[in-house]
């Protein structure tokens, strides 16, 4: 092997530059559309029912392709796959900018869904491959975790400004550079080592398994959150979403080159990973959901405002990724990172359980802070984890169950806790009806009943996020990632190191 071979490629912080711009442009898009999506309705008119397909349209191609996504990253190559993900998303932004009704919207936010499953996967499996110094390791997925956690308060304020300022189609084709600037970086910077690729045949019966599986837990949860929970449809497409996965493992475990091989969820530290992040995931949308609600119809804040009022979070996320995950990781096992960090983060969410009708900015503060460094701390340690020490064969669809988790455990979230406000709605509706009848009488019961239901669902939040905590002490037990060959608690090897940079 030649001397060069050993070497880390001297780009790879370079590198790192348009792999994170092009994370933050998928995580922005989760949230930067939500805010414009009233004058969005609006503009195109978008009827009710259909109001909740330019987030569902986007989520249920997202979610339900991603694991295809990261397969395709392990035979194509990553570096091309990222690519053609960035491409692909951002000439789908542009034909959502310039949509002239309501079909066009739709369709080209299940085009962003599906470059997007392309494009997330090869971004995080560039970062597993690049970064194999376990301290260089440490900084760079501090950096990508900060990204992936704060990018979604970003998305707020960015699309408060561009709607505000601007117009809801603005925060379309604010992709489109980023794409431009992330491709030009992947085509003069980005390479991929050499014998990484997974070149077995395509999985056809996985893909189709997995994907309609999951399409179907996720439009699950969406009617129930139109339909209710014992509606027909909703509990037909639970049971066929679980006969479908049900296949899919079966059908994993038989054949000779598997699109996901059981062995990336099998192992106990990154099945802990999927699984808790998964369900941080869910209580985080609990707070953007209901606070952005609260913020803008209760204490009546612009949407520029709303998402300015989230940059105490974004800041205690950098902090939290970068000075404390990045700096403890290579001292310190994930758990013990991890369990706390999300631990911290309910606390805040326990803060925020307590907001009133009156309350005042400075009440939710200390709320913001303590989630944004908790969840922080716990991302940077769950997103290296997920991916270290995996085959290089591996990486892209290790990197794609990552984001698999976090796009399910998001759809899940938001119908769940949805649900959770409406049911606390009515019943709050019903145990206080006011007496009076006088307009700013039934005004505040309104406001009232509204901010119970916000408090009800962000308190399942709560519980959810300490749940997550346990999974993270319990599961995760492998030593900090300060080595290579680190082992688990009992003692058992990780996977095969993936190789350092060819070129």
């Amino acid at each position: 092997m030649s001397e060069t071979a050993l070497q880390p490629d001297p780009r790879r912080w370079k590198a790192l530059i348009f792999i994170g711009l092009a994370q933050l442009m998928v995580v922005l898009d989760a949230t930067v559309v939500n805010i414009a999506l009233p004058s969005a309705q609006h503009a195109l008119n978008i009827s009710d029912a259909n109001r909740q397909w330019v987030i569902t349209a986007y989520a249920l191609a997202f979610g339900g392709l991603l694991l295809f996504g990261g397969r395709i990253a392990d035979l194509w190559g990553r570096r091309r796959t990222f690519i053609v993900g960035l491409t692909g998303f951002a000439l789908a932004s542009a034909l959502g900018g310039a949509a002239a009704n309501t079909a066009m919207l739709l369709g080209s936010r299940a085009l962003q869904g599906l470059f997007g499953a392309l494009l997330a996967p090869a971004a995080l499996s560039l970062l597993a491959v690049m970064f194999t110094d376990a301290k260089e390791r440490a900084k760079a997925f501090g950096i990508y975790g900060a990204i992936a956690g704060g990018g979604g308060a970003i998305g707020l304020i960015l699309g408060g400004l561009l709607t505000e300022y601007l117009n809801w189609r603005w925060t379309f084709f604010v992709n489109i550079p980023f794409a431009i600037a992330a491709i030009a970086g992947a085509v003069l910077v980005i390479r991929e080592p050499e014998g990484g690729r997974n070149r077995n045949r395509l999985d056809i019966p996985g893909v189709l398994l997995v994907t309609t599986g999951l399409v179907s837990l996720v439009y699950g949860f969406t009617r129930a959150e139109s339909d209710g929970w014992s509606s027909g449809v909703t509990i037909g497409l639970f049971v066929a979403a679980a006969l479908l996965l049900a296949s899919f493992v079966l059908v994993e475990s038989k054949v000779k080159a598997p699109l996901l091989p059981l062995r990336v969820v099998w192992n106990r530290n990154r099945g802990g990973v999927y699984l808790s992040l998964g369900l941080a995931v869910i209580g985080m949308f609990g707070l953007f959901l209901f606070l952005t609600y609260y913020m803008q119809v209760v204490l009546k804040y612009t949407p520029v405002t709303t998402g300015l009022a989230f940059l105490p979070m974004v800041a205690g996320m950098i902090t939290g990724s970068t000075q404390i995950g990045a700096r403890l990781m290579t001292r310190v096992a994930p758990r013990y990172l991890m369990a706390p960090g999300f631990l911290v983060a309910s606390m805040g969410m326990l803060i925020l359980t307590q907001i009133k009708v009156d309350s005042s900015y400075l009440a939710i503060l200390p709320g913001l802070v303590l989630m944004g460094l908790g969840m922080g701390t716990a991302f940077m340690p769950a997103m290296s984890l997920a991916t270290f020490q995996v085959q290089p064969r591996d990486a892209g669809v290790a990197s794609a169950m990552v984001n698999t988790s976090q796009q399910v455990g998001g759809a899940i979230g938001t119908a769940l806790l949805n649900t959770i406000a409406a049911s606390a709605l009515t019943a709050y509706a019903k145990s206080h009806k006011p007496a009076g009848g006088a307009p700013e009488q039934i005004g505040l019961f309104k406001l009232q009943a509204m901010v119970h239901s916000f408090s009800t669902a962000i308190t399942w939040s709560f519980g959810i996020l300490v749940l997550a905590s346990v999974i993270a002490a319990v599961l995760i037990n492998t030593g900090h990632q300060g080595a290579q060959g680190a082992t688990g608690a009992d003692g058992a090897q990780e996977d095969a190191p993936i190789p350092v940079m060819a070129h």
